[in-house]
C-alpha cells in the first residue's frame, strides 16, 4: 500500500496553498457541529486527520468494532489499507477532482464545504462493505494554510453493496454549493445537477440539509407556495415518495 499513500501525497502536494501549515494553531472546531453538517444514515465514526505529516487522532470509538481493529489508527496509511484494492483508483480520482473543485470555487471558501462518495472498507478478514466517506476542512493557521480535516465514514451496506462512482462537493452553514460528478459514467448516465433545474438544485441542497419547505422560502426569499412546488417536482424527478426517502436515495445513488 505505500505506493497508493505517495500517490494521494502527490495529488494534494499541487496544491501546495491548501497545505503547507507552519504556524501555531488557535481554534479546534467542536466535534459535535461538525457532525451535525454530515449524513450519517447507519453505523458510523469520525478522526481527525492533520494535513502536515498524515497522522490520526480523536476518534470515535465505533472504529474499532466497525473494522475488527484492535487498536486505533496511527497514520492515514492504515485507513487506506482498509480500503478495498480495486476501488483505489477511484479514490485517487475523487480526491483529485475535490481539490479541482475546492480550487475552482476558491480556496478561500474551503471551511464551508464538504466532499463525499463511497468505497468499499474491510470489515473483518475478506469481508468488504460499502462506507460512505465525508471530509470537512475543519482547521487552518493565520495564513489561511490547511491543518486538519474531520473525515466521517458511514456503512451503507444496509442500503447498498455496489459504489456509484459519484463525488460531490456541496456547501455547509449558509453555503448552498453543489457539485457533483460521476467519475464511471456507465453507471449513471443522468447526474442530479441533469435532471433538476437551478431553482430546483438550490432547493434540493436545502432539502436535504433537513430544511422545511418555510424555512427553504425564507432562506432564498421566494414564496412558500413555490418552494411546494419546487418540493414535489424534486421528489417526482428524483422517484422519491417522501424527503426521507429522498435522503436514503441521495446517498445509495450519490445525491449527497
Amino acid at each position: 500500500m505505500e505506493p497508493v499513500k505517495h500517490i494521494l501525497n502527490d495529488i494534494w502536494d499541487k496544491y501546495p496553498e491548501v497545505l503547507s501549515n507552519q504556524h501555531v494553531v488557535e481554534t479546534i472546531p467542536e466535534i459535535e457541529r461538525i457532525i451535525a453538517e454530515l449524513f450519517t444514515l447507519g453505523p458510523f465514526y469520525y478522526y481527525t486527520l492533520h494535513v502536515e505529516n498524515s497522522t490520526l487522532s480523536n476518534f470515535s470509538e465505533s472504529i474499532l468494532p466497525m473494522h475488527s481493529l484492535n487498536k486505533y489508527p496511527q497514520h492515514l496509511k492504515d485507513i487506506i489499507d482498509l480500503i478495498h484494492p480495486d476501488d483505489l483508483a477511484f479514490v485517487m480520482e475523487a480526491e483529485a477532482w475535490t481539490l479541482e473543485m475546492y480550487k475552482e470555487i476558491g480556496f478561500e471558501y474551503q471551511m464551508s464545504l464538504k466532499s463525499g462518495y463511497c468505497f468499499r472498507m474491510k470489515t473483518k478478514e475478506n469481508t468488504y462493505e460499502l462506507f460512505h466517506h465525508q471530509a470537512i476542512h475543519t482547521l487552518k493557521d493565520k495564513n489561511g494554510k490547511l491543518l486538519q480535516t474531520i473525515n466521517i465514514h458511514t456503512n451503507i451496506q444496509h442500503l447498498s453493496h455496489e459504489n456509484n462512482y459519484v463525488v460531490t462537493v456541496s456547501g455547509i452553514g449558509t453555503r448552498h454549493d453543489f457539485y457533483q460528478k460521476t467519475l464511471r459514467p456507465e453507471w449513471f448516465a443522468l447526474n442530479i445537477t441533469d435532471r433538476l433545474t437551478k431553482r430546483e438544485l438550490e432547493v434540493f441542497v436545502l432539502l436535504i440539509k433537513g430544511y422545511s419547505d418555510k424555512e427553504i422560502a425564507e432562506t432564498i426569499v421566494v414564496s412558500y407556495h413555490t418552494v411546494r412546488t419546487h418540493h414535489k417536482n424534486i421528489l417526482k424527478k428524483t422517484k422519491s415518495k417522501n424527503s426521507k426517502e429522498l435522503i436514503k436515495k441521495g446517498l445509495i445513488q450519490g445525491f449527497l
